[in-house]
């Protein structure tokens, strides 16, 4: 059995930053790759950022670029997502999201991540 398991939340300024972090335990990681997603009150779950593990290609969301970074450990079998400059709208609950062998990897679709760690939640004040 997979677990992910994030930290790395918390409440910070307008203009600060947060590293997230999601250990992965259970098996030894073979998928397409891993991503983050956030919630919102009220909102769908959205992709904010994803690393394809063969070569490391990261990917993000617009809203995101050039302001969050994803990375890994792959000793500690752990993926980050550093996240400067933070807006307000930033606010969300933070999900690590990995694919075990889905068979089919779309990055920005939640549909492709079968296993989800608990959530993290960010909060930026204005």
């Amino acid at each position: 059995q997979v677990q992910l398991v994030e930290s790395g939340g918390g409440l910070v300024q307008a203009g600060g930053s947060l590293r997230l972090s999601c250990v992965a335990s259970g098996r030894t990681y073979s998928g397409y790759g891993m991503g983050w997603f956030r919630q919102a009150p009220g909102k769908e779950r959205e992709f904010v950022a994803a690393l394809r593990w063969a070569d490391g290609r990261t990917y993000y969301a617009n809203s995101v670029k050039d302001r969050f970074t994803i990375s890994r450990d792959n000793y500690k079998a752990t993926l980050y997502v550093q996240m400067n400059g933070l807006k307000p709208e930033d606010t969300a609950v933070y999900y690590c999201a990995a694919d075990y062998g889905m068979g089919r990897w779309n990055y920005d679709s939640s549909r492709s991540y079968n296993y989800w760690g608990q959530g993290t939640q960010v909060t930026v004040s204005s």
